[in-house]
């Protein structure tokens, strides 16, 4: 239920909003869209995810033997999401941005219990598909700092909830052969986080030739709210972010970057919550980054990210092909 905002950073394989994605523009005095110019910018990603979850419901008599049911499941999620930004510069040092997502989601559970008088798994799933959480956001350029020193940028973004929700789709029990509840499952997809979020963040670029120094700190405050269905009020963990990584100039059209980000995410708690349950108050969210981008003509650059997640908490892999346009 939250939803990890990692737009305001920047890119890797490019440089930050409305810059150009050789490592050249850094020497320049602005990094973001020129006043009164537009930067149209089609993207498609994809993110596959996996779990493995043991559930024992019953005693253990000692550490290795448990008498009860064990249930385990596997879970894969698959996430595609085509989305269309548009950001204007307001002067040369201020613009403002705004993100139209489309996706689709899968999710497929394999199911097996193990002390009971069978040895089939059974698999389940469902998907989802159509419009996703839309995103408002504004970028500052703090400083005009010429060659030798970083330059600083202030960002904004908050993100609605115009994509339906996990609490809006239907759902299912999911049961044992005693009819005992084990979980349950999504009848369908949900293609938004359900709650609005707000980011402020600051992000650092720092030429230093061939290569550019790039970091980023950020706040991300889901806000909490009733989303009824017996749940109450929920409040989405808020998360804290950093990322830090570095652009090399290979020619004067194509750069690559290497890079990682690491988010910390506080446990969602909800009216039900006793605060006694035996769960981590925070998850950890690591992916390492790797991309490239090719300046295809003076207007258009073709940016591929690619995202590997180093701890358990983070998506397998991440995949983003994106093309600003300048106008």
């Amino acid at each position: 239920m939250v939803a990890l905002a990692q737009e305001s950073r920047p890119e890797v394989g490019e440089a930050p909003e409305g810059g150009e994605p050789e490592v050249a523009v850094f020497e320049q005095r602005g990094l973001l869209t020129p006043q009164g110019r537009w930067v149209l910018e089609p993207s498609l990603s994809y993110v596959h995810s996996s779990a493995l979850e043991v559930s024992i419901e019953g005693f253990t008599i000692i550490p290795a033997l448990a008498i009860g049911l064990i249930d385990v499941s596997e879970t894969e999620r698959d996430t595609l999401t085509a989305a269309v930004a548009a950001r204007y510069g307001v002067t040369d040092r201020f613009e403002v941005a705004l993100k139209v997502p489309y996706v689709y989601r899968e999710q497929r559970v394999r199911r097996r219990d193990i002390l009971v008088d069978t040895e089939m798994a059974r698999i389940s799933g469902s998907d989802g598909y159509g419009l996703g959480d839309v995103e408002f956001s504004m970028h500052y350029q703090i400083n005009t700092a010429d060659r030798g020193g970083p330059f600083y940028i202030a960002n904004l973004k908050v993100k609605t909830r115009t994509g339906k929700d996990p609490f809006e789709v239907d759902r299912r029990d999911v049961v044992d052969e005693d009819g005992n509840r084990i979980g349950e499952l999504f009848d369908e997809q949900p293609t938004g986080s359900g709650f609005w979020g707000v980011q402020p963040s600051i992000t650092m670029i720092y030429p230093t030739d061939p290569a550019v120094i790039y970091g980023n700190i950020s706040y991300l405050w889901n806000v909490e709210r009733d989303v009824g269905s017996g749940f109450g009020r929920v409040d989405p963990g808020d998360a804290i972010g950093a990322s830090l990584g570095m652009g090399i100039s290979l020619n004067n059209r194509t750069s690559m970057s290497l890079g990682y980000d690491h988010s910390v995410v506080q446990r969602t708690r909800t009216e039900r919550d006793s605060g006694l349950d035996a769960v981590f108050s925070r998850r950890q969210v690591g992916t390492l980054l790797w991309g490239v981008s090719h300046r295809v003509s003076q207007r258009s650059t073709l940016n591929l990210s690619v995202g590997m997640g180093v701890t358990e908490a983070a998506p397998d892999v991440q995949i983003s092909l994106r093309m600003p346009m300048r106008f």
